[in-house]
């Protein structure tokens, strides 16, 4: 809610929101469909970005309909989000953290193993587990227990500011663990964050560098350390930076927009027209209602981008984007590190979904990017 009561971090306003004119909008009346009430819910709101109820109201009223949808039916939520074909997503495992996320000086927010190997996703996270312990080890011998202390999404937060340092270590611990053949290697790089509006440039440890050059070192990291995937590489509005990356690396690295997309139809179709990106990070509450973001993931996917489904950093322990990340058949989940509660809800409730599909079951594997289309 913002204020001083909690930090800002309250939701008092946001209950108030729902109990009293969503409410009042919303009880009594007929509504036949999710777009239906999502659509009365923007209305109701009635600001161009949801400023006046707010998306914490508008979303988690969206969401609670969409469980009561599929508790009507009487079918799990991820059957009635879709029929599409049931793919359990490949893990993202943010393992090392640093930018805003973490208090160490490493600029990059995330480094990733995704195990695109993994035979179903019951292995990928016993992989990510297995990882995890072994670069818990590496980070422990090499820098001292307080390397172990943890970011936002649960990934180490050792005292490394060098991005290649990073991925060293996160090599050696796949190594350790003997999964070599088996996981590739991801990035969230957040660099709005990393750039300076009026030098044009993004200070990365003690470098400046500028648009090209830090492309140059995009294309030099993917082709050293087997990275696959590449989120927010460039600031929030550089639609031609991204559009020069996604040349240069092709499809052989996934280029994700989150802080250039943000679930967003417009900037999606944006990105369609200038080339920028070639995958949508899907989060919900950036939108504010499930309707709106599920528009954001068709637009996306007609026009061949990938989804990954994501979390936030702040956290709770609610699983709805574990269903909604097999629902929609994205291929691709990051739901942070497979440590502490808020991230491990959102596992378990993908091993319980792949436990229940049984033989209907496909990890998406080395087809995460467009598991539809294998």
């Amino acid at each position: 809610d913002g204020g001083r009561r909690f930090g800002g971090y309250g939701v008092r306003t946001a209950v108030q929101n729902v109990k009293g004119p969503i409410a009042a909008a919303l009880i009594g009346t007929e509504l036949t469909s999710q777009s239906e009430l999502d659509q009365r819910l923007i209305e109701v709101d009635g600001s161009p970005d949801k400023r006046r109820l707010g998306a914490n109201a508008l979303l988690g009223v969206s969401l609670a309909a969409a469980r009561a949808i599929a508790s009507l039916e009487g079918v799990p939520l991820y059957q009635s989000i879709s029929e599409a074909p049931r793919f359990l997503p490949v893990p993202q495992l943010n393992l090392i953290n640093g930018g805003l996320h973490a208090s160490n000086d490493l600029d990059f927010q995330e480094f990733m193993i995704v195990p695109i190997g993994a035979s179903s996703f019951m292995h990928a996270m016993e992989i990510g587990t297995e990882v995890n312990l072994a670069l818990a080890d590496i980070l422990r011998t090499k820098f001292g227990k307080a390397a172990l202390n943890t970011g936002d999404e649960g990934g180490f937060a050792p005292p490394i500011d060098d991005p290649e340092e990073a991925l060293g270590c996160l090599h050696q611990a796949v190594a350790d663990a003997g999964y070599v053949e088996i996981c590739a290697y991801g990035l969230d790089c957040a660099a709005t964050n990393l750039y300076d509006r009026d030098e044009h440039v993004y200070a990365i440890g003690e470098r400046l560098l500028g648009r090209e050059d830090l492309i140059d070192f995009y294309c030099r990291l993917a082709a050293d350390y087997g990275i696959v995937t590449i989120e927010d590489p460039l600031h929030e509005d550089d639609f031609a930076g991204f559009a020069e990356l996604n040349a240069r690396t092709g499809d052989a690295v996934q280029i994700v927009g989150d802080d250039l997309l943000v679930t967003n139809v417009d900037r999606v179709a944006q990105s369609v027209e200038t080339g920028a990106a070639n995958a949508l990070l899907w989060k919900v509450n950036q939108v504010g209602t499930l309707s709106e973001a599920l528009d954001a993931a068709e637009l996306a996917r007609q026009n061949g981008y990938s989804l990954v489904v994501s979390e936030r950093s702040g956290e709770t322990e609610d699983t709805i984007i574990a269903d909604l990340a097999v629902g929609l058949g994205a291929g691709q989940i990051k739901a942070g590190a497979p440590v502490r509660g808020e991230r491990t809800a959102k596992y378990n409730r993908l091993l319980t979904i792949e436990e229940e599909l049984g033989i209907a079951a496909r990890y998406a594997g080395h087809d995460f990017r467009r598991p539809f289309l294998s």
